[in-house]
């Protein structure tokens, strides 16, 4: 349900008169609230899996696989025929130890045998080759004969060919991409690929005293703002070897790559560029035989614009004739229909809203189905389907809810969804692209639900301070809420830039059951630039990092004291890396309204990040020094008051120690008190029982400051 602010007295009438009702029903048993073992209240939805055919898909409940008809809504188990049938036939590449095999049905072969480090083995597009890294060089094997070929030469601790630098992983390419540069043409005639110099960056030393007599040190090549970043050249060259062809850029310009496009019949590489300022991006076509380019499209913006790190630009349509490009030029994330000259035919879509992600386009029908926030609430989740020519644009989920894993049949006639919001467990249904709902194929709500009392979770919006936006604030309310009394707030945020967490969702685990039995207000929320407003919301962070989010915080925590009795001795933010970063920013810029902060992995300074993702927002600190200024931690510690809790990874190569060491160092220099762990080994995150210590650390930190009392020992891991 979807509540604004003039009917908080409503909520929380609503909330104390439920309380006769919930007095009746069974409390949650230790096992549900610590082993999160919900059985009997939740149960899980069936797997969907491949679609056979148009009207044909295979689902599995309980270890079962069955075969849904569409058309009838009748189910039949699933036969190895009907398996088999939505297995592709295709080889696939993998490590084992150090060597490289590849598999194709269930026949394993190995490919390689010997000691030295592979890295990112990919099969040709027509099963003949596997490329992949090897000491910063780019390697092919034929499959079929084994015979190796090494298409470079000169990769080094410096040069690295078809390997990514760590700013260009993080940052452009984004994690998913596991350091790789190179790419297949859809003809497998060609390997394009980033030739990556480091040797320009600055080397950031990283050190840990458990490693040894001696401890242990690591030597990372890191662009901090206003640093040289990488050099890239970008290479074109054949699987069997020979010359390689380079593009027609000077890598000495400061510029970025993104990730580039082999178009549909493999005959020109198109290229992303952009300026060091981040404000414009040229798409280039190169020629895979000379290396000269052509621009095919140019897009400025006053801010800047986002290159990549997940986001999908362009989509070739396979008539090699037009492309669809993602841009969010007007202020909003759109689809544009272009010709393969870089001409724009007309806008797919247009209006106030997101667009996410495109599921599928039917040319034959002129049809692109595609997510984005919906355009009803910003916290949803909706599937839409539009014409090419930009006509009948048609929302094709139905009621008020937050939709996930769309499974779009081949010939878009049908879907599943799964769907839930605050108030309404998970549930998944399959529908008709026509409108109708063929079958409800599951519901995660069991028998015993209505019988436990579960705490009540409400989605709120409340207005910002300059009226302009309805801020999305999701509330976990304690259990048998009393509006008599005051209780405390765990806020959990991240909070960076079109990074909303706040989504209309179920969720139920013990622990979040257990605090609101406790007496803990529950929350998450997002500010204006966090995704929900846009493209238009997040510009409100172009060079002044920090202001508006805590701001919109502000307005949100203040809502919440007024009307949702909470105590306001005891407001504590918690969050982790861009979370950690405003943790630390609210316990000191905005210590007027937040009292209590659990800070990991914190940025406290921008100058101490990376130069893409910090001078997208803030420009260089000689072009914005006073952004940096206003942005930092640093500049507001004889702020600080309440208790702030500080985590950190040891050897963190992400957002390196450095951060919270100089606000510790701030700190003591002002005598104020804190609470810091650092974590051995620990990098942006770590593993096994140190993660469960600190998250014992963040327990122990709750019941001490806002409960008020010992620790529930059953809450510790």
């Amino acid at each position: 349900m979807l509540l604004f602010a003039k009917k908080a007295a409503a909520i929380m009438l609503l909330a104390v008169s439920s309380f006769s009702i919930q007095a009746q029903k069974k409390e949650l048993t230790d096992d549900q609230y610590f082993k999160s073992d919900f059985k009997g209240i939740v149960k899980a939805l069936p797997i969907t899996g491949k679609w056979i055919d148009d009207s044909h898909v295979i689902i599995m409940r309980a270890a079962k696989s069955f075969v849904v008809d569409c058309k009838t809504g009748e189910e039949r188990e699933a036969s190895d025929v009907d398996i088999k049938a939505t297995e592709a036939v295709k080889i696939i590449a993998y490590k084992k130890g150090t060597d490289i095999f590849v598999k194709l049905n269930g026949i394993e072969t190995q490919l390689t045998s010997d000691t030295t480090k592979k890295l990112n083995p990919i099969v040709s597009p027509d099963d003949n080759y596997v490329a992949f890294t090897r000491n910063n060089d780019l390697y092919t094997i034929n499959i079929s004969t084994k015979k190796e070929t090494r298409l470079t030469v000169d990769g080094s601790d410096v040069i690295m060919n078809g390997y990514a630098s760590w700013v260009y992983t993080e940052e452009i390419l984004g994690r998913a991409s596991t350091y790789r540069t190179f790419w297949w043409s859809p003809d497998s005639k060609h390997l394009a690929f980033f030739r990556t110099d480091d040797s320009p960056v600055p080397v950031f030393t990283i050190t840990d005293g458990s490693g040894g007599q001696h401890g242990y040190v690591e030597k990372e090549r890191y662009p901090k703002v206003g640093d040289p970043n990488p050099q890239i050249k970008i290479g074109i060259v054949s699987p069997n070897g020979g010359d390689i062809i380079f593009a027609d850029f000077n890598e000495k310009d400061d510029q970025y790559f993104g990730a580039p496009y082999w178009t549909p019949d493999g005959s020109a590489l198109w290229v992303q560029w952009m300026n060091r300022g981040q404000d414009n991006l040229k798409l280039w076509s190169v020629n895979p035989s000379t290396g000269t380019k052509k621009e095919l499209y140019d897009e400025k913006q006053k801010t800047w614009i986002q290159l990549e790190d997940g986001y999908e630009r362009l989509h070739f349509l396979s008539t090699n004739k037009n492309f669809i490009l993602e841009s969010d030029k007007t202020g909003w994330n759109h689809l544009y229909l272009y010709d393969m000259a870089g001409k724009e035919i007309n806008a797919i879509t247009s209006g106030k809203f997101t667009v996410l992600n495109i599921t599928q386009v039917d040319e034959k029908k002129g049809i692109v189905y595609f997510t984005a926030r919906s355009r009803e609430n910003t916290a949803r989740i909706d599937f839409y389907c539009v014409g090419l020519n930009g006509k009948n644009l048609q929302r094709l989920t139905f009621g008020d809810y937050n939709n996930t894993n769309i499974n779009l049949s081949p010939g878009g006639s049908y879907f599943i969804t799964t769907y839930s919001n605050v108030a309404t467990p998970s549930k998944m249904t399959l529908v008709s692209t026509k409108g109708k709902i063929i079958k409800d194929l599951g519901d995660s709500k069991d028998a015993a639900f209505d019988t436990y009392t579960l705490a009540k979770t409400d989605l709120l919006r409340v207005k910002s301070d300059d009226g302009l936006y309805d801020l999305p604030m999701k509330v976990t309310w304690p259990t048998n809420i009393d509006k008599n009394k005051k209780y405390p707030v765990l806020i959990s945020i991240y909070g960076g830039p079109n990074a909303g967490t706040c989504w209309d969702a179920w969720s139920l685990n013990g622990t979040q059951q257990f605090y609101a039995k406790e007496g803990l207000i529950q929350v998450v929320m997002d500010h204006r630039a966090s995704g929900h407003f846009g493209k238009e919301g997040v510009n409100y962070m172009y060079r002044n990092l920090g202001y508006w989010e805590m701001k919109d915080y502000s307005t949100m925590v203040k809502w919440l004291i007024a009307n949702g009795s909470a105590d306001s001795s005891k407001i504590c933010i918690t969050g982790f890396s861009y979370g950690g970063y405003m943790t630390c920013y609210a316990l000191t810029y905005g210590s007027d309204v937040f009292t209590h902060g659990m800070a990991g992995g914190s940025v406290t300074d921008w100058n101490y990040y990376d130069t893409h993702y910090t001078e997208r927002y803030l420009d260089t600190p000689a072009e914005n020094p006073e952004g940096y200024k206003s942005s930092s931690v640093l500049t507001y510690v004889d702020k600080y008051k309440g208790m702030l809790q500080i985590a950190h990874g040891m050897i963190d190569d992400n957002v390196h120690i450095q951060n919270s060491v100089n606000l510790i160092s701030k700190l003591q220099d002002a005598k104020k008190d804190f609470e810091f762990m650092e974590y051995s080994g620990g990098r942006h995150g770590w593993p096994g029982n140190k993660w469960l210590h600190y998250q014992n650390l963040k327990t122990q930190f709750i019941y001490k400051y806002l409960l008020e009392k010992p620790v529930n020992k059953m809450m510790l891991k």
